[in-house]
């Protein structure tokens, strides 16, 4: 009776598809799983590598890393139709169809987010949806683990490129958004079927709070004094622009030859007639010999208001290309050969320059540390890439490489070779790596190692909060006596080394072995895990049997907090130990958690 258009909702202007409701959902999620540390770590470690889903490997990093990473670089599909671009459709797998995809052979039951994965075809009716709805909760979660100074760089070609624009302007704020870098990633194509030869991919750039980017040295080529002026060197630069803005299209006159000058045509003077004779009078004006010649301005060096100049977004391929202000990323064809050569086999398509990303690093990792992620990590290019970076300015950067094990066809060259993921092919890329640099610059490597990481269950029983009966809930309170499960650990890491890596991850302390720990020493008869915590108090863990001598051994050291066990306390009077020593380092204003 009204008419549709009368009771239809307020219309405003958003990115919308099929599933961004799902997808938000996704964002709001949170997790149990932990992350498992490979049985062959070394006791420190710079670099991360984690095998595992990513949008799960980031809900677990929030808690450790939040607000912490100054870069993200990520590669993620482009979403041709051809590539190997998987999206969920379902958020749970059974044991048979887990280990069909990632051979792994010891997990028991149903995995959340180790789901139906599929290729996304252009005649798939949800095409550009489920990219979306794939990338919208991994950048919101990536954003969080920014710094307030941090920078995200994605590449992309044109497929979704101007989705992803969109996308980002959402999640950053338009506000945050530094540009496109352009970066040409191969030679021009022969044929065609259009005419047309794409050579040129984007790396799209949002800052957390966009402040400003690293720029290029001034190098102050050009600069010269032939008229010894007592201001400086300076170097001839243009006197007009290209908008008008108030009075800016006037007669100037040489004072020495009395010629007059109107600005070049569909020009302005950059002045006003006040501020113009006032540079005229100072000397600032460089009046041409020849009447059909253009003034220029003489621009001074000490006047420079910064040491640097704005990054251009158009990147060259080669060095010899350079302007001052460019940044230089190879053509694809290089990377490959190099990957080829570091792995003895061309294993992997289409990895990206290392050049490429160190050219987006120096925009922002000025700084000698600074934790870089990458959660699309693919054959490990930007680990690598960090790695040389600290070589170079001997920093400390550190890099967490995210990659799903997706396994491999048989019929390719990397499986015939003896890789089953594409995680193993980033694991021994950054081995490589590592062994490379250990050989060529041995005083600067002496620490230099990747720490290796599964996602995977948590290591304790998941509360269900879902009970609601009395006596469901009786039962589950005395599952609960002993918090940690039975079951030993998916690999060879054994338990109380699982139990110590999450439960530090879920302290916000980082992942074990990429922070102070120092060896487990063996107290009262229990094994006591010693953590240093940023504020340089310690952390007491400890999963062995409680005793009256351990809790003097806590009394005489006194540590920040201690993390015990409720299976710790044995016996009949184990209530009563518990209590007793609540109420003693509650007095010495010393932490106590029971899991």
């Amino acid at each position: 009776m009204l008419g549709q258009e009368r009771i239809a909702p307020a219309e405003h202007y958003e990115l919308n598809w099929a599933g961004k409701t799902a997808a938000r959902r996704e964002i709001q999620k949170t997790t149990s799983h932990t992350l498992l540390p490979d049985a062959g770590n070394p006791a420190q470690a710079q670099h991360m590598l984690i095998e595992g889903e990513n949008l799960e490997v980031l809900r677990v990093l929030q808690k450790s890393y939040y607000g912490k990473v100054k870069m993200i670089y990520i590669d993620p599909p482009y979403n041709t139709g051809n590539d190997s671009f998987v999206y969920p459709d379902d958020y749970s797998e059974t044991l048979e169809e887990y280990q069909r995809r990632t051979g792994e052979r010891n997990e028991a039951g149903f995995l959340n987010k180790q789901s139906l994965w599929k290729k996304n075809s252009k005649e798939s009716g949800q095409y550009h949806s489920a990219w979306l709805s794939m990338m919208y909760p991994r950048l919101y979660l990536a954003r969080n683990l920014l710094r307030d100074d941090g920078v995200i760089f994605i590449s992309i070609d044109e497929n979704e490129m101007a989705n992803l624009k969109l996308l980002c302007d959402e999640i950053f704020g338009s506000e945050n958004f530094y540009g496109f870098f352009v970066w040409k990633r191969r030679s021009g194509a022969t044929d065609s079927v259009d005419g047309v030869s794409v050579d040129h991919e984007s790396v799209l750039c949002y800052g957390k709070n966009k402040t400003q980017l690293a720029g290029m040295a001034r190098t102050y080529e050009g600069y010269s004094n032939p008229d010894n002026d007592p201001r400086g060197p300076w170097k001839a630069d243009n006197l007009s622009a290209g908008k008008a803005g108030g009075d800016v299209f006037y007669p100037i006159k040489d004072p020495e030859t009395g010629n007059e000058f109107l600005p070049p045509s569909g020009r302005y003077w950059p002045y006003s007639r006040k501020t113009m004779a006032q540079k005229i009078s100072e000397g600032r004006v460089i009046f041409p010999k020849n009447p059909d010649g253009r003034p220029m301005l003489k621009r001074f060096k000490e006047e420079a208001k910064f040491d640097t100049v704005p990054v251009s977004t158009w990147m060259v391929s080669k060095e010899e290309d350079r302007v001052t202000n460019s940044l230089v990323a190879p053509i694809n064809t290089q990377s490959t050969r190099d990957l080829q050569e570091l792995l003895g086999g061309k294993h992997f398509s289409h990895p990206k320059s290392i050049q490429l990303i160190s050219s987006l690093a120096s925009q922002c990792l000025q700084n000698s540390d600074g934790i870089v992620i990458d959660f699309f990590a693919g054959s490990g290019t930007t680990a690598q890439a960090v790695m040389a970076m600290n070589i170079e300015d001997s920093g400390n950067r550190q890099c967490i490489c995210v990659q799903m094990p997706e396994v491999l066809e048989q019929d390719t060259e990397a499986y015939k070779a003896g890789y089953r993921t594409i995680a193993d092919i980033t694991r021994a890329r950054i081995d490589k790596v590592i062994a490379k640099l250990k050989t060529e610059h041995p005083d600067k490597t002496a620490d230099l190692a990747c720490a290796h990481f599964k996602l995977a269950p948590s290591s304790f029983k998941v509360w269900r909060s879902d009970v609601a009966d009395a006596a469901a809930l009786r039962d589950q309170l005395a599952l609960f006596q002993q918090a940690e499960k039975a079951d030993k650990p998916t690999q060879e890491t054994d338990a109380q080394t699982a139990m110590l890596a999450e439960l530090l991850l879920k302290h916000g302390l980082g992942a074990l072995g990429v922070h102070a720990i120092s060896k487990p020493k063996t107290l009262a008869g229990a094994t006591v895990h010693r953590v240093l915590m940023p504020d340089d108090r310690q952390l007491w863990l400890c999963f062995d049997t409680y005793t009256e001598a351990l809790k003097d051994e806590i009394v005489k050291a006194r540590p920040a907090q201690v993390i015990l066990l409720n299976s710790c306390f044995v016996g009949d009077k184990a209530d009563e130990l518990l209590s007793n020593l609540q109420l003693e380092l509650k007095g010495l204003d010393i932490g106590l958690l029971v899991i």
